[in-house]
């Protein structure tokens, strides 16, 4: 759906207006292009903690340059700081002294990455030191403007040669919409993948992808095809129509069948042992909304919303683990919502369902072995159909209510499961990362 104010206040009189009124001022965000460098421009690179020495080979395997001489009168894409050496708080002032010189020497859209050491890992005046630094990139991330991102990477030591993928994911337009997130890289008993395809990363791979047929699910299944990744979507009977359209277009496979069924778990399960000989990637999107405050709402729409949106993923993957069909390496992602993390009005079934995705997450990030991940995505304010139909008023609360001032597009959302999905991905897990623009609601 087309964002009239942002078409007006890219225009010359709105340009006016943003600038002498205060009025927010949506940029117009870069997305990937299929083929295109993973960054277009220089990123600067400075710190001296224990991850610094790693970032010159990771930033040349994906073909990014890089320098750490910045010059103030120079243009740069992105700016990556290790503060993993900062082990006291009066330390912190070498984040000022390294990002304040460059705020004004970035490009449009540009990208700010924080490395660091999870404060539980560190004790005393490092733990306090480490857990600031969340302050600092969430802050960051609502000055930047023009389109830019910040994030804070807390990465375990032993897992310095594993942030290849989210180093890529965070400094190229795939993370468009996705900004102010903490994200936890561990260590693995797989070791990350060699020298990946950035291009096309999940060549070999099978993907399952619920509530494919259309909308956020669509953009799914495209994009790990783009990927290079064989689909299949499994949507219910009522959208078979738009299910073979899309998977006959990505040379993919399909299922119907509605998830909710007692059946339908050992009927995947089936369909993927016969047709495929297990899955590589499952992908939880398929989900419903049935709104109404809590004092007016009957048993079926509660139910019916737990049930496609927690009880149904939660049963899925329970039965493809239990049958060993997940394979070594394999990743697990569910889609959640910024509502299962702030709460909405009129929707605690879907609240309750969502934050139970989170859950599930939690789960099984704790027992899941042979290099197996599970992480899931929150997303906010999405341009679809469904948020068409919202009115007008909500509709614009919800897109001005975050630092970019703009709703996100389904394909921001793929992308970031597109990089969790990525085989150079296995040391991120337990993650539950917000494709919201960095909304003002919730953590």
């Amino acid at each position: 759906m087309s964002d009239r104010y942002q078409d007006f206040a890219s225009s010359s009189v709105g340009r006016l207006l943003v600038k002498n009124l205060g009025l927010p001022d949506p940029v117009r965000l870069e997305r990937y292009v299929a083929g295109a460098p993973l960054v277009d421009g220089t990123v600067v690179v400075g710190g001296d903690g224990r991850l610094v020495e790693h970032l010159p080979a990771l930033l040349d395997s994906l073909s990014v340059e890089r320098t750490t001489a910045a010059d103030t009168s120079a243009r740069y894409k992105g700016l990556v700081f290790d503060a993993s050496g900062i082990t006291e708080p009066m330390q912190l002032v070498a984040l000022r002294d390294f990002f304040a010189p460059l705020m004004r020497s970035l490009q449009t859209c540009p990208r700010l990455v924080v490395l660091a050491t999870p404060p539980e890992h560190t004790t005393g005046a490092e733990r306090i030191a480490q857990r600031a630094l969340e302050g600092f990139t969430r802050s960051l991330g609502k000055e930047v403007g023009r389109g830019g991102t910040s994030q804070l990477v807390y990465v375990a030591r032993g897992a310095e040669a594993a942030i290849g993928s989210t180093l890529g994911f965070l400094l190229s337009p795939k993370s468009a919409y996705v900004s102010g997130q903490v994200i936890r890289i561990g260590t693995s008993e797989k070791e990350p993948a060699e020298a990946p395809d950035w291009q096309r990363p999940l060549v070999g791979k099978l993907a399952l992808v619920t509530g494919a047929a259309r909308g956020i699910g669509e953009q799914i299944a495209r994009v790990l095809a783009r990927d290079g990744a064989t689909v299949v979507g499994v949507d219910v009977p009522q959208a078979a129509d738009d299910l073979i359209r899309l998977t006959n277009e990505l040379d993919s496979d399909y299922l119907t069948l509605d998830i909710t069924a007692k059946d339908a778990p050992q009927r995947i399960a089936q369909h993927l042992t016969r047709a495929h000989g297990g899955v590589d990637l499952v992908v939880h999107n398929a989900g419903i909304t049935r709104d109404k405050r809590l004092a007016n709402m009957d048993v079926d729409r509660w139910s019916s919303v737990i049930g496609v949106n927690l009880v149904a993923p939660e049963r899925i993957t329970g039965e493809l683990l239990a049958q060993g069909l997940v394979h070594d390496n394999g990743r697990i992602i569910g889609v959640a919502s910024i509502a299962g993390i702030a709460g909405n009005l009129g929707q605690t079934n879907y609240a309750t369902s969502k934050a139970g995705i989170i859950g599930l997450v939690d789960s099984l990030a704790a027992v899941l072995d042979h290099g197996i991940t599970v992480n899931a995505v929150a997303p906010g304010f999405i341009e679809t159909k469904m948020t068409a139909a919202v009115p007008f008023a909500t509709r614009e609360i919800g897109r001005r209510l975050n630092a970019m001032s703009q709703g996100g597009l389904p394909v921001d959302v793929a992308e970031a499961i597109a990089w969790f999905a990525n085989p150079a991905s296995t040391a991120v897990t337990g993650n539950v990362v917000r494709v919201c623009g960095q909304m003002m609601l919730g953590a």
